[in-house]
């Protein structure tokens, strides 16, 4: 639980990345990836940043951590700025990534652990004692000396994660730290997580996933094109749509011109179409879901349906409502 203090503070931070160059045409165009983004972090939250893939989570993230220096705005960690105090900052803080990248396969689980803890500093008999304790909390003791190119991909996150705790950080960033892995793999990280959290670690989630973003976070931040659009608790989110209605659709034929057709109705505030196989899955926010049912049964009478029915909105429909700004 959070005691108040913010250990991250970000102020109109903004990142351009410069043109491109192109050997034809007209050599680019510069890209806005965070535009004057403004939020805290308070000690022993998770925080989410929530959004589509593009939106700016992980340029900002990045900036946060130090590796990208920003084009505008300010932040500070655990009351370092994160350009000047730099060098200060990067033991006290550790970075998590997503998918496969920053392990050493030929080594085993135990050896990229002491070849990052040496990269930290940690005196010998500490590095020890934190390894073998890292090990078991993240459930690859009897893995340790094995090679991780014969890893799981959900025994390499795993490792990600104990990796990232070497240093013991003060606050740690997880940048889509369940991308990629199946159901059960993913329901473990999360536990991981939480245990983490429970620890004293501040953490910082960037995911694109609304489910994990209710089940984790204290409070959170929908980002998109680079802008957050809300901020709060995943309950105050769902307070956007506390009032509306759910109707969903299941039909094998809904393509963008319907999905636009049912934005354009009276009380809808939301649409959004999911692809799943052979068919799609539309859900329409609105004020009366019985009321336009009709409406929307006429609308898409030639469009294969497959099923209609009010359901309670999500997480996810308000993310599309507040992202659409309606």
């Amino acid at each position: 639980m959070s005691d108040g203090e913010a250990v991250i503070e970000a102020e109109g931070l903004t990142k351009v990345y410069p043109a491109a160059f192109r050997l034809f045409g007209d050599g680019g165009r510069e890209k806005l990836a965070v535009d004057n983004v403004t939020f805290n972090v308070r000690r022993g939250e998770i925080f989410g940043l929530l959004g589509p893939n593009g939106a700016g989570k992980t340029t900002t993230v990045k900036m946060l951590s130090t590796l990208l220096i920003p084009t505008s705005g300010k932040a500070t960690v655990l009351g370092l700025d994160v350009v000047r105090d730099a060098g200060k900052l990067r033991s006290r803080i550790n970075l998590v990534s997503g998918g496969e990248r920053g392990l050493y396969f030929r080594l085993t689980g135990r050896q990229n652990l002491e070849f990052f803890s040496d990269m930290y500093h940690v005196p010998r008999e500490e590095k020890r004692r934190r390894i073998t304790n890292l090990l078991e909390i993240v459930g690859l003791t009897e893995a340790a000396d094995v090679r991780v190119e014969e890893y799981s991909r959900g025994m390499k996150q795993r490792l990600h994660l104990a990796r990232g705790l070497v240093n013991e950080p003060e606050v740690l960033f997880l940048d889509e730290p369940t991308l990629g892995l199946d159901p059960e793999i993913s329901r473990e990280t999360r536990a991981l997580i939480r245990h983490l959290s429970e620890e004293g670690v501040t953490i910082l989630l960037t995911t694109h996933y609304m489910f994990e973003a209710d089940e984790l976070c204290d409070r959170l931040a929908i980002i998109s094109e680079g802008r957050i659009k809300a901020l709060g608790s995943p309950y105050s989110m769902k307070e956007a749509v506390r009032n509306d209605s759910i109707i969903e659709v299941e039909a094998r034929e809904l393509g963008e011109a319907q999905r636009r057709e049912l934005a354009d109705l009276p009380g809808v505030s939301a649409v959004s179409v999911e692809h799943l196989e052979g068919r799609q899955r539309a859900r329409i926010v609105v004020a009366n879901a019985p009321g336009l049912i009709p409406t929307v049964a006429a609308m898409l009478e030639s469009r294969r349906v497959i099923s209609i029915r009010v359901d309670q909105p999500t997480l996810e429909d308000a993310y599309i409502k507040l992202v659409n700004g309606r």
